[in-house]
C-alpha cells in the first residue's frame, strides 16, 4: 500500500541530499528542517520566475473558486520543491497528501490514494517519474477525467466500474523529467524547473534560518556558507546548523568568519563546496590515472562507490563548477580541476578526449 500521510515528512530526497555533513538525520533534525521551510509564497526566496508563475495561478484559482491547473516540478534535489507543493496546499487553503511514486507500484495503490481525497485536497507524488506504468496510466484519466476505473474479476469476465472523482490537483516533483512519459507531462497545466540558486540567494536564505534558529551570524560567516553550499538551500541549512554547533562546542556561540571555515573544515566542505566524495573523485582521476579519460565504472572503484552514486551524485555538481568533462573516451579532469588540486597537469591529451560525449568521431554515440 502506498505510503502517504497530511502534512507528512518528505518521503524521498536524491542522493545528493543526504550524504552532505549530515548522515545521521534524526527526528529532531526532521523537525529543525520542517521550522525552516517557508509557509507562504512571499517568504520563499529565490526561483523569481517560477514564484511568479505559480502565485498567478494560484491566485487565478482561489478567484474562480476552482481547483487549480495539475502542477509539476522539476530541478535537482534540495531546491524547494517540497516545499513550495506545501505552500501550494497552504496558499489554497487546502489540505496536502503527500506520497511518492517508488511507493505506487500497482494501480490499486493509487486508486487507493485518490479514493479518498477530499475535494480540492493537494496530492503530492514526490519522484513522480518512478511510478509503475500501470499507475501512471490509471492517473493519466485521474488527472484528466476525475475518475478511476475500478478492475473487477480476472479473465473474460472481469468488469471495469468506474469510481467518480472528487476535484483534486496534483503537485509533482521530479529530479529527472526526461523520464516522465509524454502523456503524463501535457496533462500539467503549469511546469516549473528550479536552478541552483546563487550566492546572495542563499545569503538571504541564511539569515532567515538564523532568525528562527536564534543564532547571531556575521555576514562574512553567511557569505562563507552561502559559498560553499553548491547552490542548494537545503544544503545552506545544514551547513548552518553544523557550524552553529562548532560554534557551541568551541566558541561563544556567535558564528563569524573565523567559526565558520573552522566549522566547514572540520566537516571536509571545502572552499568551493566539494565534499569528500568529490575530492576523492578528482583526486582518483588526476593522482591515478593521470586526468583521464577514465570510464565511470572505473572511477567508482577507485573511490570505493557504485557507479550509479559517482555518475548522480558526484559528477553534477563537479562537472558544472568545470571540474570534469564527459568524453567519448570517459571522464577527463580539467585544468581547473589539477589547478584546485594544487598539481602540475600533464601534456596535453589528444583533442579527441575533450568531444562533447554525443561526438564521437566514429560517428556513433559513445556508451561506455
Amino acid at each position: 500500500m502506498p505510503t502517504a500521510g497530511r502534512y507528512g515528512a518528505e518521503p524521498g530526497e536524491g542522493p545528493e541530499t543526504a550524504r552532505v555533513v549530515d548522515p545521521n538525520r534524526d527526528a529532531d533534525e526532521q523537525l529543525i528542517e520542517a521550522a525552516l521551510r517557508p509557509k507562504r509564497l512571499s517568504e520563499f526566496d529565490g526561483q523569481v520566475r517560477v514564484r511568479e508563475q505559480l502565485d498567478l495561478v494560484l491566485r487565478a484559482a482561489k478567484q474562480r473558486g476552482s481547483a487549480p491547473d495539475h502542477i509539476l516540478l522539476s530541478g535537482p534535489p534540495g531546491l524547494g520543491k517540497t516545499t513550495l507543493a506545501m505552500i501550494v496546499a497552504a496558499e489554497l487553503e487546502r489540505p496536502i497528501r503527500v506520497t511518492s511514486g517508488p511507493a505506487i507500484q500497482h494501480a490499486g495503490d493509487l486508486a487507493a490514494v485518490l479514493s479518498s481525497l477530499a475535494e480540492h485536497e493537494v496530492l503530492f507524488l514526490d519522484e513522480i517519474h518512478r511510478m509503475s506504468r500501470a499507475a501512471e496510466e490509471m492517473l493519466y484519466l485521474a488527472m484528466e477525467d476525475f475518475r478511476v476505473d475500478i478492475v473487477v474479476g480476472k479473465g473474460p469476465g472481469a468488469t471495469a466500474i468506474p469510481l467518480e472523482l472528487a476535484p483534486f490537483t496534483v503537485v509533482g516533483a521530479t529530479t529527472r523529467q526526461g523520464l516522465l512519459p509524454a502523456p503524463l507531462r501535457d496533462r500539467f497545466g503549469f511546469t516549473g524547473h528550479l536552478d541552483f540558486y546563487d550566492p546572495a540567494e542563499l545569503a538571504q536564505i541564511l539569515r532567515r534560518s538564523a532568525r528562527l534558529l536564534a543564532v547571531s551570524v556575521s555576514e562574512d560567516a553567511i557569505e562563507e556558507i552561502a559559498g560553499r553550499s553548491r547552490g542548494t538551500p537545503r544544503i545552506a541549512n545544514r551547513l548552518l546548523r553544523r557550524v552553529r554547533d562548532w560554534a557551541q562546542v568551541y566558541g561563544d556561540g556567535r558564528i563569524d568568519a573565523a567559526a565558520a571555515h573552522a566549522a566547514l573544515d572540520l566537516f571536509d566542505v571545502d572552499p568551493i563546496g566539494l565534499d569528500r566524495l568529490d575530492r576523492a573523485v578528482l583526486e582518483a582521476l588526476c593522482r591515478r590515472y593521470g586526468g583521464g579519460p577514465v570510464g565511470i565504472t572505473t572511477l567508482a572503484v577507485a573511490v570505493a562507490e557504485e557507479p550509479d552514486t559517482v555518475e548522480t551524485v558526484a559528477e553534477p555538481y563537479l562537472e558544472r563548477q568545470g571540474l570534469i568533462r564527459r568524453t567519448p573516451r570517459g571522464r577527463v579532469a580539467t585544468p581547473t580541476a589539477w589547478a584546485h588540486l594544487g598539481l602540475t597537469p600533464p601534456a596535453p591529451l589528444p583533442d579527441q578526449a575533450y568531444l562533447p560525449l554525443d561526438e564521437d568521431p566514429a560517428g556513433g554515440r559513445f556508451t561506455e
